[in-house]
């Protein structure tokens, strides 16, 4: 049996009974350690209780998550409803797993403990929304396969949160990628000219639901946080299966690393108090303090791979703040026979995802127009106004309305809606199951290579 078909199959049997009888999702947040775990509440949902059961130890994660869900509850526009009911004992994980006050367990914050809160909470019958990365290391792996197989078996739906789907810049290149008269078919590439690259700038200080985020100390702590060749390098590689092959179940004979590597950001003591508010370093992270007595952090890496044949690049790199008037960036490009599809986000797009279709020389420039014209004009019953703007005789932007430019912060609120008509169904699309194990062992090959 193949790994494709064996996921295949994990994937097919995931419970038709998601929620039972009940008529309301009643959500139960575990530890919540990272913003993530607000951002999924930052919004209503008409069939999710307002009551929020919250399982966590006492301490400063739980006292910024806390105020993170009062500010939606007290904004001024469209502001939120939740009732947080805390419950902060040292026995919080077997007091949530035994009370059941809820059915779906938010999961987002120390990724040391993840693996065992996925498996543990699945094995008491609760569906589970978690943050990636899934796992940090192999042993983390295990565990993760382990809870969807018991997912399969319990009739319940373990999903992650990938918010970058819902990006409007990397929907239209997925959708332009399946025109062949604009794209043409996917390159196979080489190493050192892959068919798909991206890439993700991230920064350790920066600005979240208006605020400077306060981040917790151990998020600079790999062994707790995880190195960034496994963490933000989920989002990426998942881009890459689902924009490579649309719907396709994957598996792990599909992937073969080529090459990868990992390196550090550098942080002063002043900048590390700017990002935590601590004025030194705690004790955790000492043998990672440099001579120089700036700390050691393994937050960036990067790995090249085939993926059924076309070579791929992801990388990841974390700095400590953006320049001014910028945030976190990300880039893309999708070669093809006749054209690039290419999502920059610097100074000249003003920061900003951009989408861009670039022509190759082998393609008439006339019928390349009109075919990408056509094109757009297919996807605006979907997302009307779409246009493209000629910039050179073989570059064209793509004119997004900025209806369809909602942000970061706010996909969070449609990944969680996605997931709870998945819970309705009782069932995840077939192909999510495995390729979410496919795109684990691909981060797991390049972390074991990186070492």
């Amino acid at each position: 049996m193949t790994d494709s078909v064996r996921f295949l199959g994990i994937a097919a049997a995931l419970g038709t009974c998601a929620l039972a009888e009940e008529a309301k999702v009643k959500l139960l947040t575990l530890d919540p350690g990272h913003f993530h775990a607000a951002l999924v509440q930052a919004a209503a949902y008409p069939d999710v209780d307002p009551v929020v059961h919250v399982y966590a130890p006492a301490g400063a994660d739980l006292d910024q998550h806390l105020k993170r869900i009062e500010g939606y509850n007290t904004r001024p526009e469209k502001p939120t409803a939740w009732q947080e009911k805390v419950y902060t004992g040292p026995d919080y994980l077997d007091r949530m797993l035994a009370e059941k006050k809820g059915n779906l367990v938010i999961i987002s914050g120390n990724n040391s403990r993840k693996g065992d809160y996925i498996l543990k909470s699945v094995q008491a019958g609760y569906n589970v929304l978690s943050d990636k990365p899934l796992a940090i290391n192999p042993g983390d792996f295990e565990k993760v396969k382990q809870a969807f197989a018991e997912a399969e078996k319990r009739g319940v739906l373990l999903y992650d949160i990938m918010t970058e789907r819902y990006e409007i810049t990397t929907i239209l290149q997925r959708e332009l990628s399946r025109v062949a008269a604009v794209f043409g078919e996917l390159e196979k590439g080489t190493p050192d000219k892959p068919a798909i690259t991206k890439e993700s700038v991230h920064h350790y200080f920066k600005t979240v639901s208006g605020k400077p985020l306060q981040r917790p100390p151990w998020f600079f702590d790999t062994t707790q946080q995880g190195e960034g060749i496994v963490d933000v390098t989920t989002h990426l590689v998942d881009l890459v299966q689902w924009e490579a092959f649309p719907e396709v179940t994957l598996g792990p004979s599909d992937v073969r690393m080529l090459s990868a590597r990992r390196w550090v950001t550098k942080l002063t003591p002043a900048q590390f108090e700017k990002a935590t508010g601590l004025k030194e370093f705690p004790a955790s992270l000492k043998a990672n303090v440099s001579a120089a007595g700036e700390l050691d952090v393994y937050g960036n890496g990067e790995f090249t791979y085939t993926l059924r044949g076309v070579h791929a690049k992801v990388s990841v790199i974390w700095n400590f703040q953006a320049p001014e008037g910028a945030g976190d960036t990300h880039y893309s490009i999708m070669r093809g026979t006749k054209a690039d599809l290419v999502i920059r986000q610097g100074r000249e797009q003003n920061y900003k995802p951009t989408l861009y279709v670039e022509k190759k020389s082998t393609v008439t420039d006339g019928e390349f127009e009109q075919a990408l014209t056509a094109a757009l004009a297919g996807l605006k019953e979907t997302y009307p106004g779409l246009s493209a703007k000629p910039l050179e005789a073989t570059r064209w932007e793509v004119v997004i309305p900025d209806q369809f430019k909602i942000g970061h912060e706010a996909h969070f609120a449609q990944v969680a809606a996605k997931y709870l008509d998945f819970l309705k169904a009782g069932k995840l699309p077939e192909w999510e199951v495995p390729n979410i194990l496919t795109k684990c062992h691909t981060i797991m090959e390049a972390y074991k290579l990186s070492h």
